[in-house]
């Protein structure tokens, strides 16, 4: 089930095994606790992995109180610096759920510890890339160890290689689209269609974006997966 926040465009993810109904959760946003919290229950699933793609500069996760209120083990890549997980993610790690299967893929740029996680099988072949390719863009490179290059290499040598019928789920989308093609984006996307390394990395470095409102207190806090510090 993908879910969707609208003050940081994020999206959401729930995924679950239908026979154990066994679930993990990508992605979740610290305001819609209760929301996905009624997810799990109405389906009756019963969750066993928060899991993150990066460390985020734009809202806050509720992975920590998920965990707190359901006994989930929480996961996130190794390179984002969230000590406070249960797992910390390498390039080829697996995170099983009933079932299912979710492969890691390390997919640096964006920020340093940028991963993916691929599903496959059972008619379920998609990626879900978090900040590192959305549909007809990607992610900044700017702050969080972001380098352009390596977010280049990301895609096109790590998630341009997997099939082209291959879902993409990305971890926002900003005018309404909700999933695309590992092919779509190859062919269609602006940023990276056509393009050579050095002139995507001439294209990132000239965007010359805001900082993020919420960067200030959102890196901190999730890198305590966004409970608050006891002293």
């Amino acid at each position: 089930m993908q879910l969707f926040d609208d003050e940081s465009s994020t999206l959401t993810y729930i995924l679950g095994d239908p026979v154990t109904r066994e679930a993990v959760i990508i992605d979740p946003v610290d305001r819609h606790v209760e929301r996905d919290l009624a997810v799990l229950a109405r389906y009756g699933l019963t969750l066993t992995y928060a899991l993150e793609t990066h460390g985020h500069a734009d809202h806050i996760t509720s992975s920590g109180v998920l965990r707190d209120r359901t006994g989930a083990r929480t996961a996130t890549p190794f390179h984002c610096g969230a000590g406070a997980a249960d797992l910390r993610l390498f390039d080829g790690d697996r995170i099983e759920f009933g079932h299912e299967l979710l492969n890691v893929l390390q997919t640096p740029g964006h920020t340093a510890g940028s991963v993916c996680y691929l599903w496959r099988g059972a008619g379920r072949e998609c990626v879900f890339t978090g900040d590192t390719l959305f549909i007809g863009g990607c992610g900044r490179t700017d702050f969080q160890g972001g380098d352009a290059g390596e977010l280049y290499d990301s895609i096109t040598r790590e998630l341009f290689t997997l099939p082209d019928e291959i879902r993409v789920y990305p971890g926002h989308d900003y005018k309404g689209n909700r999933v695309s093609t590992i092919g779509e984006q190859k062919r269609d996307n602006p940023r990276l269609a056509g393009k050579t390394r050095e002139e995507f990395i001439a294209l990132m470095n000239a965007l010359d974006l805001p900082k993020p409102k919420m960067m200030d207190v959102a890196v901190p806090a999730n890198r305590n997966l966004g409970l608050p510090h006891v002293a």
